[in-house]
C-alpha cells in the first residue's frame, strides 16, 4: 500500500439523485484544479459516488510543494532614494511587503537599468497541511443551487454531513469540513452492510466498503450491474427492459447496493 495515496470521503444522508454526478465530478474537477494550482504533482484523481457519499482517490501525491525561488523585482534604484540617498516612501513600501528593509535589497542590472530586487528561497508547504482549505474550498464551489441547513449548526451544503474521512496512507489528516471532525470511519448501507466501520488506509477504499459496508461506491460499476441485471430479469421471462439513459442514471443515483 502507498503512503501516496489521499482518500477524502463525505458521508451524508441521501443526496438529490438527479444531481448526484454532476456533483461528484465537480467536487472532483475541483479537487484537481486546487492540486495543480497549488503544485501539487499527483496521479489518477478517481471519483466515488453512492446515495449517501461523495468520495475521491488521488494516487501518487506529493508529500510537499516543491521549493522555489522567489524574485521580486522593486523600483528602479534611480526613483528609488533621494537626492541624500535616503529611500523613497514606494521603496520602503516594496521592501516592507518583502518582509526586508531596502539595505537589505539586492541590486538587478540589465541594459534598461538598475532595480532593487528581493530574491528568497521558499520552502514548500506539506501536502497534509494543505489538504484540508483544499477540500473545504472545493465543497464550497459545488453546482448546489439550494444549500440546506442542520441542527442547530450554521453550517450549509446540499444534505446533511455525518462522516468525513481524510486519509493520507494510512493517517489521518486533522480537520473540520462542515462542522464534522475529520475521522477514519465509514458508514456502510443502512440494512444490508456494518453501519459503520473504520478504514486502516486510503488504499483499502472503495474494496472494503463493498466486502463491509455492501455499498458499490463506483458509479459506473453500479450502473454497469443495474443494467446487466435488468435486462438478465427482462431475458428470463422472455422479454426486454426497456431502459432509458436518464431512468438508469436515476436508478444508479438511488441505490447503493443494486439486487436484482
Amino acid at each position: 500500500m502507498s503512503e501516496n495515496t489521499f482518500l477524502v470521503e463525505i458521508g451524508t444522508e441521501e443526496l438529490p439523485p438527479k444531481a448526484l454526478r454532476s456533483l461528484a465530478e465537480s467536487f472532483a474537477a475541483n479537487v484537481t484544479a486546487e492540486l495543480d494550482n497549488a503544485g501539487l504533482a499527483h496521479g489518477k484523481v478517481e471519483w466515488f459516488a453512492a446515495p449517501r457519499r461523495l468520495a475521491l482517490k488521488v494516487a501518487n501525491l506529493a508529500a510537499a510543494q516543491a521549493d522555489r525561488e522567489v524574485e521580486k523585482r522593486g523600483p528602479a534604484v534611480a526613483q528609488a532614494f533621494d537626492a541624500e540617498g535616503k529611500p523613497s516612501k514606494a521603496a520602503e513600501g516594496w521592501a516592507r511587503g518583502c518582509g526586508i528593509t531596502v539595505d537589505q535589497a539586492e541590486r538587478l542590472t540589465t541594459d534598461k537599468g538598475e532595480w532593487l530586487l528581493y530574491r528568497a528561497h521558499v520552502k514548500g508547504e506539506s501536502t497534509e497541511a494543505l489538504l484540508p482549505n483544499m477540500i473545504a474550498s472545493s465543497l464550497a464551489k459545488l453546482p448546489i443551487p439550494k444549500l440546506m441547513r442542520w441542527g442547530a449548526s450554521d453550517v450549509h451544503f446540499v444534505r446533511p454531513v455525518h462522516t468525513v474521512t481524510l486519509l493520507l496512507g494510512d493517517k489521518v489528516i486533522p480537520a473540520t469540513i462542515l462542522g464534522i471532525p475529520s475521522d477514519r470511519v465509514i458508514r456502510g448501507h443502512r440494512f444490508m452492510g456494518e453501519p459503520e466501520f473504520t478504514i486502516d488506509h486510503a488504499d483499502q477504499y472503495p474494496q472494503i466498503l463493498l466486502e463491509r459496508g455492501k455499498v458499490i461506491a463506483d458509479y459506473e460499476q453500479r450502473k454497469a450491474k443495474i443494467k446487466a441485471d435488468a435486462q438478465e430479469a427482462a431475458r428470463k421471462i422472455g422479454g426486454q427492459a426497456d431502459l432509458s439513459e436518464s431512468l438508469l442514471e436515476e436508478v444508479t443515483s438511488l441505490v447503493e447496493w443494486p439486487w436484482c
